[in-house]
């Protein structure tokens, strides 16, 4: 797990070393271990190095081949390195025991088709130094995140928006991002950023860099690979437990998130019933009994079993302490205020801890959303199963006592034009002129809100929503120096749950049908047969009202920079504060996303500046 960074003249000119450092120095938390650079010809590589596996300086990066042909840079893991060294490649001479010593190879057996092979997370760059090509990769579903931006005579790529702010000439807002952003609170649902010049590699694909041209492909498309189903609960509580194991090969200190919830709780168990790894730490986000998100009576289960269970603490003040270097970590706007719960939890949690476990994706393929009954209702209904949709409306009903996935129904079913209006009506304060300008060109109702029955609706999430939460993770966790890894999105274990059949994910007014049924005997059942969803949620409301906040609030609303954007209604917004500071509506959803907004605009024109010297002493060049 690392930050990685390239420039590439396309014209065989000289490298813009000055962007290459540029670049790194603003994400030194990525790599605080080791870093280096590689200078050829036209092609510069840069590398910061957060050691996870051989942590010697047999790991430094750039790595070269042992006929010193080709140099990589890596972020992330492969989880599967072993096998793959023990059976594919096991005549290269290695001289480390580093899982990217053994992409590269793959690389020099295999080719391009190496990623094929791989299960992990990642995303790197192998410079071919007799011929100056450059090959570079981004895992299965986005995990690991690259950016990239091209202008006449450079493409430059690096693992986040902040490192590529450094080096674009022009900076543009991209209007549409900020619409689907304040409409419907999504992001990161295209290879687009909130800055116009500023891409995203898409998840799955690859960038080949050859005599000044750059070629996109795919190489990977989930829905041609949802061929075979899982034969049985023993088999999927098999595979997942492989998982786990997988991404527990670590030579640094590792723990879990655990929430309380199904997801962290069962792969905590995993570990636990599996492995026995009862010095595990594990770190759970508690606000106090009672309040919003507060999962503590769930996480006690595990008190007799775990011997570092760490209690982490977010609260109106550590927000406050915290808020300025959370807007700089999120660069982007972040329509919630609950990524400051995981923020926190991975603060915490560097003291002790390198790699962190987190149950993320679980909720895409097993269908843990309320929204998500809602396609399965209209997917009944479609395949006209009448008595089977009442019977799993009548459910949902006794096991929810919410109406919410029948409110997803009733939306999936409207005409495009209905759905429309419904979201302007619902969001009074962005500007019309703005709102009318952009509506019409967004796809985003029909990429996220036009499901044809359930399995639609979570290929659909793969394609198009699961990524912004792999972002988030990604910067929460980097930020303080922390690799988190997401057994939940072994390809293994997603493939075959999005193969399978309806019953396996939602039946009987329950999500996630399969993973309960294969934690039975393993999970507490209060814990294995919980119908609530909380994941990271905290008392945002509350937070809100105090006054700290208010005087933020207040700071915010009185800002030229919001007032001119053109986006909002800023007399709208003030007088949502009102009622949210009197009690009388809870708006901290959108009063966040005023607030970070707003940060984003008035940052994102400013470069930044290294906070520390790199350490010259651990480069290495080579010209």
């Amino acid at each position: 797990m690392c930050g990685i960074a390239g420039t590439i003249h396309l014209k065989a000119g000289s490298v813009n070393e000055n962007a290459l450092w540029a670049m790194m120095s603003v994400m030194q938390h990525r790599g605080p271990d080791d870093c280096g650079v590689l200078i050829k010809d036209n092609v510069g590589l840069g590398h910061l190095r957060l050691s996870i596996i051989d942590t010697s300086l047999n790991g430094h990066q750039p790595m070269l081949s042992f006929d010193k042909r080709y140099a990589l840079i890596f972020n992330g893991e492969i989880y599967n390195y072993v096998e793959l060294k023990e059976h594919y490649v096991k005549d290269y001479p290695f001289i480390s025991g580093s899982d990217s010593e053994v992409i590269i190879a793959m690389y020099m057996k295999y080719g391009q088709r190496c990623v094929e092979y791989f299960n992990g997370m990642w995303a790197f760059a192998i410079l071919d130094t007799e011929t100056n090509d450059v090959f570079i990769s981004r895992d299965h579903f986005g995990i690991k995140p690259l950016y990239y931006y091209q202008n006449q005579n450079y493409f430059y790529f690096a693992s986040e928006v902040r490192a590529l702010k450094q080096v674009c000439e022009t900076l543009t807002i991209d209007e549409q991002r900020v619409y689907e952003y304040l409409i419907f609170n999504r992001t990161d649902q295209t290879c687009d950023t909130f800055i116009q010049e500023i891409k995203r590699v898409e998840h799955g694909h690859n960038v080949f860099i050859s005599q000044g041209k750059v070629f996109f492909s795919q190489w990977y498309h989930l829905p041609s690979r949802l061929t075979t189903p899982w034969e049985s609960v023993e088999e999927y509580r098999t595979t997942l437990s492989s998982a786990v194991k997988m991404q527990l090969r670590s030579d640094v200190p590792i723990g879990v998130c655990l929430s309380g919830g199904l997801d962290s709780s069962a792969l905590t168990s995993v570990i636990l019933k599996d492995y026995n790894l009862h010095d595990l730490y594990t770190f759970s986000a508690v606000y106090g009994e009672g309040e919003q998100g507060d999962e503590t009576q769930f996480i006690k289960y595990y008190t007799p079993e775990l011997k570092n269970l760490k209690w982490v603490h977010p609260s109106p003040d550590t927000l406050i302490d915290d808020i300025e270097d959370l807007l700089k970590c999120h660069l982007e706007p972040v329509p919630s205020l609950s990524i400051y719960s995981q923020y926190k939890v991975m603060k915490d949690a560097s003291t002790f801890i390198t790699v962190g476990i987190d149950g993320q994706g679980a909720d895409e393929q097993l269908a843990g959303y309320h929204y998500f009954f809602g396609s399965h209702f209209k997917g009944l209904l479609r395949s006209l199963r009448l008595i089977k949709l009442v019977h799993e409306i009548a459910s949902y009903l006794y096991h929810h006592k919410s109406t919410e996935g029948l409110q997803f129904f009733a939306l999936y079913l409207l005409p495009f034009f209905a759905k429309r209006g419904l979201t302007h009506r619902t969001n009074g304060w962005i500007d019309d002129n703005f709102y009318q300008e952009n509506a019409k060109k967004s796809n985003l109702l029909k990429q996220l809100y036009n499901p044809k029955d359930l399995n639609d609706s979570l290929i659909q999430h793969f394609a198009h929503k699961l990524e912004h939460n792999l972002k988030w993770n990604d910067l929460n966790s980097m930020y303080h120096s922390i690799e988190l890894r997401v057994p939940f999105l072994d390809y293994r274990v997603v493939e075959k749950t999005l193969a399978s059949p309806t019953h396996q994910l939602i039946n009987e007014g329950y999500t996630k049908r399969i993973l309960r049924d294969a934690m039975k005997g393993i999970l507490p059942e209060e814990l294995r047969m919980r119908k609530d969803k909380v994941g990271f949620d905290n008392p945002a409301d509350l937070w809100m009202r105090t006054p700290k906040m208010s005087i933020l609030l207040q700071d915010l609303l009185s800002s030229q920079t919001l007032k001119h954007s053109g986006f909002v209604n800023i007399e709208a917004c003030k007088i949502i504060s009102q009622n949210h500071q009197k009690g009388e509506k809870h708006a901290s959803r959108d009063l966040w996303k005023m607030l970070h907004l707003n940060a984003f605009l008035e940052n994102i024109k400013k470069k930044e500046s290294s906070t520390k010297e790199i350490p010259i002493n651990s480069l290495k060049i080579i010209t």
